[in-house]
Formats: structure tokens, sequence, C-alpha cells
């Protein structure tokens, strides 16, 4: 029998990849899209990390999400860091959120209060992923548009507390495996890690539509 971690991964391979490989991110990626892209999208994630790290405190005690609060993930600080790079010192008055995306911070502020199980769901998806592809981001970011190697305008992909990434995502996915809960209670969270890569893609299809690329 499968673990949950391997469960969670493959049950949401689909709708994963689907968010890789929507039209923004991929022009993104290819250097079709200007900085202002990349600084609106970093400016999408600011609202989705402020929901995910407004509640981790509370939820430090849970003894469901408890445990995959640490520290060492936290990326709103790095985040704020990068919008004042991208967007100058007065960065927070021009933020705003796409409707998409504030349905997405919307549904994880949701979960971080009512339900813990669904927020390890949002978790996951997020910090695994920062862990992951995430570092593709970077490099091509660094690359495309002249940032200082992992310095201010990336640093919400820098890990600087994580040491061996490949070691923390096995640390990580060992706490998947020994999630206190019940097979119908996993399922719920199978379900809401494809509803969190659908609602991810949702913001790249907005921000595809705010940046087209000109024909």
């Amino acid at each position: 029998m499968d673990s949950f971690s391997t469960l969670i991964r493959t049950a949401s391979h689909e709708q994963h990849v689907e968010a890789e490989t929507s039209t923004f991110m991929s022009d993104l990626l290819g250097g079709r899209l200007g900085v202002d892209a990349f600084a609106r999208y970093t400016e999408q994630l600011w609202f989705v990390y402020e929901a995910l790290e407004a509640s981790a405190a509370r939820l430090a005690a849970d003894p469901v999400a408890g445990p995959f609060i640490r520290p060492e993930l936290m990326r709103l600080a790095s985040l704020e860091r990068d919008l004042e790079h991208l967007r100058g010192p007065g960065w927070r008055e021009s933020l705003s959120a796409l409707p998409a995306t504030r349905a997405y911070a919307d549904r994880v502020r949701e979960c971080a209060e009512r339900w813990p199980g669904g927020y390890v769901a949002h978790h996951y998806t997020r910090y695994l992923g920062d862990l992951s592809g995430g570092q593709i981001i970077r490099d091509k970011a660094e690359r495309t548009w002249g940032f200082a190697r992992k310095g201010d305008g990336v640093r919400f992909y820098v890990f600087e507390d994580i040491a061996n990434p490949a070691a923390f995502k096995r640390m990580y996915r060992g706490l998947l495996d020994a999630l206190p809960a019940d097979d119908l209670e996993k399922q719920r969270i199978v379900s809401e890690c494809k509803a969190a890569f659908g609602l991810n893609t949702g913001v790249f299809r907005a921000l595809g539509e705010e940046f087209p690329l000109s024909a």
C-alpha cells in the first residue's frame, strides 16, 4: 500500500502539471515577458503567503497542522524584500490582488481557521513546490532580468535556513506519512490538494490575461 506522501503526490500529478505548464508560466520562464509580469506574479504570491503564515503561530500547537509549521519555511519576509526591490519602497500602496488570487487566499485562510487538514494540503502544494520547481523560476529570473544570484528580487526562492533541501523534503514527506488522520480524512486532504493546484492555475490564467503576448 502506498504511503500517504506518495498518494498525495500521484493523485495531484495531473493538476500539478497543468499549473506548471500554464501559458503565463511558460511565457515567463521562456523570457517572453518583461520583469513587470514577474513583479505582478510576486505580488500575487504575497497574498497567498500572507494567508498561509498569518495563522502559523496559532496552528503551531495543532496536532495535525502543527508539525508542518517550521520557521525555516516562512516566505513572507523574503517576499516583502523582493517586492521592495521590484516595486520600490512604496510597494504596499500599489499592491492589489487579482480576483483569482483573492479566491485562493480566502480558501487558504478558511482552511487555516476551520480545517487543519485542508491547511496541510495548501502548505504542501506551496512550500514543497517552492523547494523544488521554484528553483527553476529563480534561476530563470536571475538570468533573464539580471538579478544578483540569490539576491533581492528572488529571495522568495532562497531557503537560507535549509542546508539540505533533499533531506528536508524527505523529512516533510515523513510528516505526511505520520499524519494523524483516517483514510476518509486523507482523501479529503488529497481533494483539497487538487483544489489548491486548481486555484493556483486560476491565478496563472488571470495573469496570462493581464500579460498577453503581442501577436
